[in-house]
């Protein structure tokens, strides 16, 4: 048998930057139709009244949530075997069964395809209790409708591929979704798997890489690049494919630091012909229904962070009371005592952001795009922050295994595994530096949409007067107003004072609301064209975002809890300790706006890639295996054996 082609012959598309960002830039949602808090707020303009009062689910909604939520919890305490799945590196197949019998396949999907048809809000509080149970239970099912064929075709699918497929995906059948490629991660304009159109098919042909769910999947959402000809617009476009059509192999079930259960692999396709009737949307939509799509799926994920944030709490109140340290426990010693007080703040917030992004996604009368991005964003990072402190909380056990404390004789608590398992969500469905620039885009979509053609190279000079004419209109409104504001007024957000008061802390969200905006406006006149290119500059303001929203979240929902009696004395000291600690947070964040190694580090990074540094490398052994940094993806039958293992 011949060898493969090298990876230099493998036929792949080769874009510029420009071409590049075009790609991205064109699947994007251009309008806001609806209002959105979180665009609002980077704008300067703190529109409390879209978020307050909290909007809550219909009684119905929230009687069938609820119902679900005990039976799931029920089975995830005495059918899930956490240890079992983590020492065997795979969830058992009776465990999916079970599942599916529960109908937790269906979460999402409309009762009359045989679903349940939760809520977000419901939908998202199942997550996070079998996320709790186990992290890649939760993946499995997060991945199977979120991104999965459920999900776009809900969005974009035609009654009958609902008809065909939607019933299947509710009880039965497991969906995976394949963007990603060995060369090709958010940067989607380079894609190289390719859906040619023949008579009424198309036949596809590349490689997948981290297909989640692709190992034991029924059904694919596959996004691949259709060519141009006559009749067809082209572009990358969705398709709905049967896992085991003729010509899908899955080579390899990947295996990673965590979430070892996750069935995670590398899928092939050679000749896969998929009939012209299972294409989602039209030719070249596949970008924006993948990014659609994920407006609303970006909600699992932080609400597993949450599932995640509590148990920290729970273990961290039951060690640190037990365990003494010089004649008392370890909570009592404020070394340790912050560290608690900071994972309890954070894990309300991060509740209180998810509760509140769901409810409004069930409403749909806000544009949640922002407010989705912010809370995966957010929730990734904070929620790595709580399983580190509480590593550190429990010591020497924080870094023992489960199994290991186990026999010998303690408690089995996998605070190390959890710390492994978080760790890929600053990764999964965006990463944390491309959530900040996808944030940022969004963030100053208004300033781009009246000033963007002074600094487009490619704009004429009478287009450039244009913009300049419109951009003045615009600014002369708009600055304004960005000086004085409610958050001056001393006696402003009165709502929220009681015996804890909150309402310096939305005074303060408002204030620097307002300079954030300014903030942001002065970095546009100063760089101009050159702002994308400021990606440290860039972050720090979405990373300010994302806690002012987050404290306006914690706010709201301390009121939500006090007004209806469930706690609300106590939810108002959580908040007030959360919003307390962002705005240590955020002061540091402003500062670093402006003063920061950003320069310094560019030149240090010349001097890394160019060799100057080399000698600093020396005195170790590098323990790697040989091979290539990519794998080779040149499109052709597979010669590796099918590892795809349908659950049945």
């Amino acid at each position: 048998m011949s060898a493969p082609p090298t990876s230099s012959s493998r036929p792949r598309p080769t874009v510029t930057e420009r071409e590049a960002r075009q790609v991205a830039e064109a699947a994007r949602e251009q309008d806001w139709r609806k209002p959105s808090f979180a665009k609002e707020l980077f704008l300067g303009r703190f529109r409390l009244d879209l978020i307050h009062p909290h909007p809550l689910p219909a009684g119905e909604d929230a009687r069938r949530g609820e119902a679900f939520l005990a039976k799931l919890r029920d089975f995830c305490e005495t059918r899930i075997d956490s240890a079992r799945i983590e020492r065997e590196a795979r969830i058992p197949d009776e465990t999916i069964n079970g599942l599916k019998e529960l109908g937790a396949l269906g979460m999402k999907i409309d009762p009359k395809y045989g679903g349940l048809g939760l809520t977000q809000v419901y939908y998202n509080k199942a997550l996070a209790v079998v996320g709790t149970a186990s992290p890649a239970l939760g993946a499995l099912l997060s991945a199977h409708q979120s991104i999965g064929v459920p999900q776009p075709l809900k969005l974009f699918g035609t009654q009958e591929q609902k008809d065909a497929y939607l019933p299947r995906c509710a009880r039965t059948d497991i969906s995976a979704f394949l963007l990603t490629e060995p060369d090709v991660g958010s940067d989607p304009a380079r894609l190289a798997t390719t859906a040619v159109p023949e008579g009424d098919d198309y036949v596809l042909d590349g490689v997948k890489l981290w297909t989640t769910n692709g190992v034991v999947a029924d059904l694919l959402v596959v996004m691949a690049r259709v060519p141009k000809s006559e009749g067809h617009k082209g572009g990358i476009t969705a398709f709905v494919v049967e896992a085991d059509s003729e010509g899908v192999t899955v080579e390899h079930r990947n295996a990673f630091m965590g979430l070892r259960g996750l069935e995670n692999g590398v899928t092939r396709f050679h000749r896969v012909r998929v009939p012209a009737a299972n294409r989602i949307g039209p030719e070249g939509a596949g970008l924006k229904i993948a990014l659609t799509t994920l407006n609303t799926g970006r909600l699992s994920l932080p609400a597993m962070c949450v599932g995640a944030g509590k148990w920290c709490l729970k273990i961290a109140r039951e060690w640190s009371g037990v365990r003494e340290q010089w004649g008392k426990p370890v909570a009592r010693h404020e070394a340790v005592g912050s560290k608690i007080s900071f994972i309890a703040a954070t894990t309300f917030a991060l509740e209180a952001v998810v509760d509140l992004a769901s409810q409004m996604a069930d409403e749909d009368r806000n544009d949640i795009r922002i407010e989705a991005a912010l809370a995966k964003l957010y929730g990734s990072e904070m929620a790595c922050l709580m399983a580190d402190e509480l590593v550190q909380i429990r010591g020497g056990r924080g870094f023992e295994t489960a199994e290991s404390l186990a026999a010998r004789g303690e408690r089995a608590v996998p605070a190390e595994q959890l710390l492994r398992d978080l760790r890929i969500n600053r990764i999964f469905e965006g990463s944390t530096e491309i959530m900040h620039l996808l944030i940022a885009r969004e963030a100053v979509d208004a300033h781009l949409s009246v000033a963007g053609d002074l600094i487009d190279p490619d704009k004429s000079l009478q287009d450039k007067a244009k913009a300049g004419a419109n951009a003045g209109a615009f600014y002369a409104r708009w600055l304004p107003k960005l000086v004085t504001g409610p958050g001056q007024l001393p006696n402003s957000y009165a709502e929220f004072k009681h015996e804890v008061d909150l309402s310096p802390h939305l005074r303060y969200v408002e204030r620097h609301s307002r300079k954030l905006a300014r903030s942001t406006f002065y970095a546009m006149s100063r760089w101009q064209g050159r702002m994308e290119t400021k990606q440290g500059f860039l972050g720090r303001v979405v990373d300010i975002g994302a806690e002012l929203f987050a404290m306006s979240a914690a706010c709201v929902r301390a009121e939500l809890l006090r007004g209806r009696g469930e706690h609300g004395r106590e939810a108002y000291q959580l908040a007030d300790a959360f919003c307390r600690q962002s705005r240590v947070r955020v002061e540091e964040l402003f500062t670093r706006l402006w003063s920061n190694t950003d320069d310094v580090d560019r030149k240090v990074v010349q001097g890394v890639l160019g060799g100057a540094y080399a000698w600093l490398e020396e005195g170790v052994v590098d323990p790697s295996g040989d091979g290539p940094w990519i794998a080779d993806a040149t499109p052709g039958p597979s010669r590796r054996e099918n590892v795809h293992r349908p659950i049945r």
